[in-house]
């Protein structure tokens, strides 16, 4: 049986079965990096924002938000900064009915760049859950085609002979299941915790635009130059 260990078969096996199933140990390598890394990620940037937005829960303007927050740099901070700044230099329009607007603008570009940022990685996973099997595949049908003509040069069909062939040329398909099997798994796992985490984005972006609305409603010439004063400080 010690013939046949999987080591055994892999060092038996042809070159270009061999790359085969090099290249997917190391997709599978680079899954379970994605996998502790954005996991890692995620619950850092969950715990982030979910804090961020319980301190400015109560806050009644874009200054005592963004007071609220202190050097947090997380995407709500971005978006207060984005909401003061569209205030800013629209503060000698004569109107301000376009504000909101241009705001909801700055916001929707922040929260797709965060969308960008945390599906970072997880084409990887995609790729590797979709590709692995046929890849595997490929270095099974190759290693078959080998063994079929060690069997022709040989000239007998003892199983015996056959046999470990065929297993060194299976091990790479086994290598395609075990590699694409948990990259879809995290995949799947990594698009619910996303989707829950843009959710989050969105809550934040809502309460950016809220607090606008708010200092606008107090007035924009009054109220905008102490945000400015205020959110400095």
């Amino acid at each position: 049986m010690s013939e046949l260990s999987p080591w055994s078969m892999f060092m038996s096996a042809a070159v270009v079965v061999k790359a085969v199933m090099i290249g997917l140990a190391l997709a599978s390598v680079a899954t379970w990096t994605i996998f502790i890394a954005k996991s890692i990620e995620l619950s850092r940037m969950r715990r982030k924002l979910r804090s961020a937005l319980r301190r400015i829960a109560d806050a009644s303007s874009l200054a005592d938000a963004k007071l609220a927050l202190g050097a947090n740099e997380g995407v709500l901070s971005s978006l207060l900064a984005a909401a003061i700044r569209e205030a800013r230099l629209s503060a000698d329009l004569s109107s301000d009915s376009g504000i909101k607007e241009r705001a909801a603008s700055s916001f929707a570009e922040i929260v797709r760049a965060e969308a960008r940022r945390i599906h970072f990685g997880m084409g990887v996973l995609a790729t590797v859950g979709a590709t692995s099997p046929f890849v595997g595949l490929f270095g099974t049908v190759w290693g078959i085609m080998n063994s079929f003509i060690g069997i022709s040069k040989s000239q007998t069909t003892n199983l015996a002979v056959v046999a470990p062939g065929i297993a060194e040329a299976l091990l790479a398909t086994a290598i395609g299941l075990v590699a694409a099997i948990p990259a879809v798994i995290i995949y799947n796992y990594f698009a619910r915790v996303t989707k829950g985490y843009l959710e989050l984005v969105s809550r934040a972006s809502g309460a950016s635009g809220r607090l606008l609305s708010r200092d606008l409603d107090r007035g924009l010439d009054r109220g905008l130059g102490s945000v400015h004063s205020r959110a400095a400080e």
